[in-house]
């Protein structure tokens, strides 16, 4: 009966213990079982003289559902630009409430873009489902950023981050195309009902609108 309690126990940690920025105190059992990841650190912010832009006065740390880490460093600027502006009526804001740390963080990496946009827009929905975005609204966001972002060419999809005199082959970034707002309604009422995987959300994103 006591291996079965200690079992029980361990069991109800792993399973209470959620997303959360107290990542480094989990065990590691909890860390590789937790469907979203996990967020190390709170990112604190200092609003730069244009009135647009913040400064990153610590650390924001997230390791996504595959054990990857993605780093937001202290100095780095956000302003947002990393995601379409016709979102941000639809997420109220990048830099607010749920949607705050994975738009740091997928800021850092578009400005880094020393991996594959693929990989960033991935992260990008799986930061935003681990601090509590909806399902249908973290999809909608992947829907337009896939079919919508400023992407920029990677030698290999999925590969590991570039050395800086790799980055500096890849050329410049390509501004973002304007969003189809019909569009990305139309997808939104079809990841509402159909609950597709980013697969699915990919694939209807390559062929156009329905």
């Amino acid at each position: 009966m006591k291996v079965k309690s200690k079992s029980f126990i361990a069991v109800a940690i792993v399973f209470l213990a959620g997303c959360s920025s107290q990542g480094p105190n989990w065990t590691q059992v909890a860390e590789q079982s937790h469907k979203w990841g996990y967020y190390s650190g709170e990112p604190v912010t200092r609003w730069d003289r244009d009135g647009r832009s913040m400064t990153l006065l610590s650390e924001l740390r997230y390791t996504d559902p595959k054990g990857e880490t993605w780093t937001a460093p202290p100095g780095a600027k956000v302003d947002g630009a990393s995601i379409p502006r016709y979102l941000w009526s639809l997420m109220g804001g990048p830099f607010e409430g749920k949607y705050r740390n994975a738009s740091v963080l997928h800021d850092v990496s578009y400005d880094q873009h020393n991996r594959p946009w693929q990989d960033c827009d991935r992260m990008f929905y799986n930061a935003m489902r681990c601090s509590g975005v909806s399902a249908t609204e973290a999809g909608t966001m992947y829907y337009a950023l896939y079919k919508f972002g400023r992407h920029w060419k990677f030698p290999i999809k999925r590969a590991k981050p570039l050395t800086p005199s790799e980055l500096l082959a890849q050329g410049e970034i390509p501004h973002a195309i304007p969003v189809d707002t019909n569009e990305v309604n139309t997808a939104r009422d079809w990841i509402r009902s159909a609950d597709p995987s980013l697969e699915q959300i990919e694939q209807r994103a390559d062929a156009g609108p329905r």
